[in-house]
C-alpha cells in the first residue's frame, strides 16, 4: 500500500469514527429529550439546536424523524438490557439469577424514576400501526422470551415446579415490575420497591419447588 493510500485509509477511519461519535451525541440527547416527553416529542429543529449542529446535519446520519425515533428505542433497549441482564449473569442458573433479573429491573426503574422510554413507548405506539409499533413490539417479545428462558432454566435446575408455565410466569413477573414503574414516582421508590419484592417472594414462593 502506497503512502498516499495509507493516509487516505486513516483519514477515511477517523471519518468514520468521528461521525460514530456524533451520531452517538445525537443519540443520547435524543434519549434524554424522549425520557420525559416521549418518543413522539422528539423534533430534528430543536434537537438540532441542543447539540449544537443544523438541521442538514442532524438528517445527514438520520434520513428522517421515523428513524431517529427507531434509533432512540433501540438505544432504549440496549441500555435496558446492558443494566438488567449482564449483571444477572454473574449469577448462577435456576432462582438466583431470576432473581437477579429482578434486582436489575428495580434498580432500572430507580435509575429512571423520571419515566422509562421503554413503557412509555408501549403506551404511545400500542394502538398505532407502524415500524415503531412493530420494533415496541420486537423489543417486547424479546423481552418477554428473555424472562421466559429464565424462568425454565429455574425449572430445569428443580428450583421451580416442574408444572411452571415459562411464558406464564414471565406474564406476572412484568406485571410486578410494571406496578413498581408505575408507583415509584407516585409513592415513592423505596416504599414501592417493598411492595415489588413481597409479590415477588410471594410469587417464587408458591412456585418453588418442594426441596
Amino acid at each position: 500500500m502506497t503512502g498516499r493510500a495509507i493516509f487516505a485509509s486513516v483519514n477515511a477511519l477517523t471519518a468514520t469514527r468521528k461521525g460514530a461519535s456524533t451520531r452517538d451525541a445525537i443519540i443520547d440527547q435524543a434519549y434524554a429529550i424522549a425520557c420525559v416527553g416521549g418518543l413522539e416529542s422528539l423534533s430534528i429543529g430543536p434537537l438540532a439546536q441542543a447539540v449544537g449542529m443544523s438541521k442538514s446535519g442532524v438528517f445527514a446520519h438520520f434520513g428522517s424523524r421515523e428513524d431517529l425515533q427507531l434509533a432512540v428505542l433501540d438505544a432504549a433497549g440496549e441500555r435496558f438490557f446492558d443494566a438488567v441482564v449482564p449483571p444477572a449473569l454473574r449469577q448462577p442458573r435456576g432462582l438466583a439469577r431470576l432473581r437477579a433479573i429482578m434486582d436489575g429491573w428495580f434498580d432500572w426503574v430507580r435509575q429512571n424514576e423520571g419515566g422509562c422510554l421503554l413503557v412509555a413507548a408501549v403506551t404511545e405506539y400500542d394502538d398505532r400501526p407502524g415500524p415503531l409499533r412493530d420494533r415496541v413490539l420486537a423489543q417486547q417479545q424479546r423481552w418477554r422470551g428473555e424472562l421466559a428462558r429464565a424462568v425454565a432454566l429455574a425449572v430445569d435446575t428443580g428450583d421451580l415446579a416442574s408444572g411452571c408455565d415459562p411464558a406464564q410466569i414471565a406474564f406476572e413477573l412484568y406485571c410486578i415490575a410494571l406496578g413498581v414503574h408505575h408507583d415509584a414516582g407516585l409513592f415513592g421508590y423505596e416504599a414501592t420497591l417493598a411492595r415489588g419484592r413481597r409479590s415477588l417472594d410471594r410469587l417464587l414462593g408458591a412456585l418453588s419447588s418442594p426441596h
